[in-house]
């Protein structure tokens, strides 16, 4: 089934050209169907390319989902146009009255700041707080992740000496949770992130779950106790060359950053990288819509 997103979004013609089906609002309002509600809270400087990655995942599944893409009011975006935003974007007080099936908050590239001085902390905090009263299943990456650790269970972040950022292998601790449904015993993940949370804080949180972890990486995916969260730590969603193009940048910038990690074949930046972690991304947000989404929020909000 199919993803129903702005008629004119530009990610729309980059997702047919991937053959991956795409409905619009205008063709959408005449069918008669209950899509999945999925609301994402797009904290990534480039909200374009956050846009396209995770419609992606979220259209390959049998479902039919209807994405709400939202900004905070707050913070002025450096990056991405405001007509862009105005066009396609909502505010918190917009849908506030809303309910929603799923909810995405997206990384941040500012870990660096005390939670406390990021601009929109304060609202970012509302948000998360409704979103447990009008959201099936919340899922967080990266920044969003430390920070829904942070709000809900008080596990801090702490800066690590160099720069956490490569490919690298990771197990699950129970492969017959829903979330880890189909899983290798090994399978690899990307992670670029300056902070760590402690992977023995949250095993010893009598409301979390580790349920994946890299010996390299540490914590990775957790899972709140009762379901409602889940808390991803690095970027399954990122494509085949997005740390390749951050690896640059930051180079550009005269930042000591180091080569990203089992990335590179070879090591040599010269080589094209190749995606690694494809399979299990669409498998991890395939199970998320079904078992934590689909299969848990009621067909008519009370």
């Amino acid at each position: 089934m199919p993803i129903n997103i702005p008629t004119h979004l530009p990610a729309a013609e980059k997702l047919r050209e991937e053959k991956i089906f795409v409905m619009d609002t205008d063709r959408a309002d005449t069918q008669d169907i209950r899509p999945l509600n999925i609301l994402i809270l797009n904290l990534m400087p480039e909200k374009e390319r956050t846009e396209l990655q995770l419609l992606r995942l979220l259209g390959n599944t049998p479902l039919q989902v209807d994405v709400t893409f939202m900004t905070m009011a707050t913070h002025e975006s450096k990056n991405t146009s405001k007509s862009h935003l105005d066009e396609f974007y909502v505010t918190f007080e917009e849908i506030r009255g809303r309910r929603f099936d799923g909810m995405i908050i997206t990384g941040a590239p500012i870990e660096h700041l005390p939670f406390e001085e990021v601009n929109y902390w304060e609202e970012l905090t509302r948000i998360m707080d409704w979103s447990d009263r009008n959201v099936t299943s919340t899922m967080t990456i990266c920044w969003g992740a430390q920070a829904a650790l942070y709000h809900f269970y008080g596990i801090g972040k702490q800066p690590l000496h160099e720069k956490c950022f490569g490919v690298f292998r990771h197990t699950v601790s129970d492969p017959t949770v829903k979330l880890a449904r189909g899983f290798s015993d090994l399978f690899v993940a990307p992670h670029s992130r300056y902070t760590e949370v402690s992977a023995d804080e949250i095993r010893n949180h009598p409301d979390l779950d580790l349920l994946s972890e890299s010996e390299e990486a540490g914590a990775f995916i957790v899972l709140s106790k009762d379901e409602k969260r889940i808390m991803i730590t690095g970027h399954l969603e990122y494509d085949a060359g997005t740390l390749a193009e951050e690896y640059r940048r930051d180079r550009a910038k005269g930042l000591d950053t180091a080569i990203p990690k089992h990335y590179f074949p070879q090591d040599d930046p010269e080589n094209d990288p190749l995606n690694t972690w494809r399979s299990h991304t669409f498998l991890l947000f395939s199970n998320w819509l079904n078992y934590y989404v689909y299969q848990e929020t009621p067909y008519v909000w009370a």
